[in-house]
């Protein structure tokens, strides 16, 4: 019985441990009129913090959701510390991809991130609230993701970062749920074309967004990812692209953030040193 006690009382408190350094906050999403979880990763240190801290929105992959990056990558509470930054986890829903549907109203996670999300961050946490101190990446969808919102909004984040991302949605008519976002692709195509975020390099105005993603080799995204590297190159756009041995597995994402970690810290004390 006294074991058992003892047992109950370590569990306890690793759980107050716990719950200090991950906050799970939920928000009413008036855009989809739902309410939707999100993880928020905090330093141990964030209740004596004198200045406002970066944030990084860290997304996941089709199929996943919020909890996905805390659960596959424990060393994340490491790295907020190392950092002194904080890391939310969205919820982008199965298959999302990350925009507002041009045909599903009930689908708008373009305006829950960009508006709603971080509206509801800076106002419960101690951020810097403006694209100085925000950057954005994920993998998969997420990697798409995390480029299409940045492109679309450049006023709200400095930095964006993708992992194995699906640059290019054109090539999988099929794949993902995407119909139920975009419609058929042969009766919807413009839909897709504007919606798929290599044909959105355009948007970008120069020196507005510090850029940097990766992809394995082995990858089914790795063609989508060096055609738009190329289509960056042609357009004398600056970023960091690296291509190393590793398929679309969490494997390789988990080995991919620390690197992206690393450039965005750079890209938030360069800023400080402005």
């Amino acid at each position: 019985m006294k074991q058992k006690i003892i047992l109950l009382l370590i569990i306890f408190n690793t759980s107050i441990a716990f719950a200090f350094e991950v906050d799970t906050l939920i928000i009413q999403s008036k855009s989809m009129n739902k309410l939707i979880s999100n993880i928020v990763v905090l330093p141990d240190n964030y209740e004596i913090q004198r200045g406002p801290l970066p944030v990084l929105y860290l997304l996941h992959g089709a199929g996943g959701n919020y909890s996905d990056w805390t659960k596959k990558l424990p060393e994340i509470k490491n790295y907020v510390n190392q950092y002194n930054m904080i890391i939310v986890n969205p919820d982008g829903g199965i298959t999302s991809w990350y925009f507002d549907s041009p045909i599903d109203q009930k689908m708008k996670y373009e305006t829950y991130i960009s508006n709603e999300l971080i509206e509801a961050i800076d106002k419960k946490y101690n951020t810097i609230s403006d694209k100085s101190g925000r950057a954005i990446t994920g993998l998969s969808m997420g990697g798409h993701g995390a480029f299409y919102l940045a492109f679309k909004h450049q006023d709200i984040w400095g930095a964006a970062g993708s992992i194995s991302g699906g640059l290019d949605i054109l090539p999988f008519p099929k794949g993902w749920d995407l119909e139920k976002r975009l419609g058929e692709y042969s009766k919807n195509r413009i839909n897709w074309e504007s919606n798929s975020v290599i044909n959105m390099v355009y948007l970008l105005k120069p020196n507005s967004l510090k850029l940097i993603f990766d992809c394995g080799v082995d990858d089914f995204f790795y063609d989508a990812n060096i055609r738009f590297h190329n289509k960056m190159k042609q357009r004398n756009i600056s970023h960091e692209f690296i291509s190393r041995p590793g398929s679309h597995n969490w494997e390789y994402f988990t080995k991919s953030l620390p690197y992206q970690l690393l450039f965005f810290n750079d890209f938030f004390n360069i800023i400080k040193l402005n």
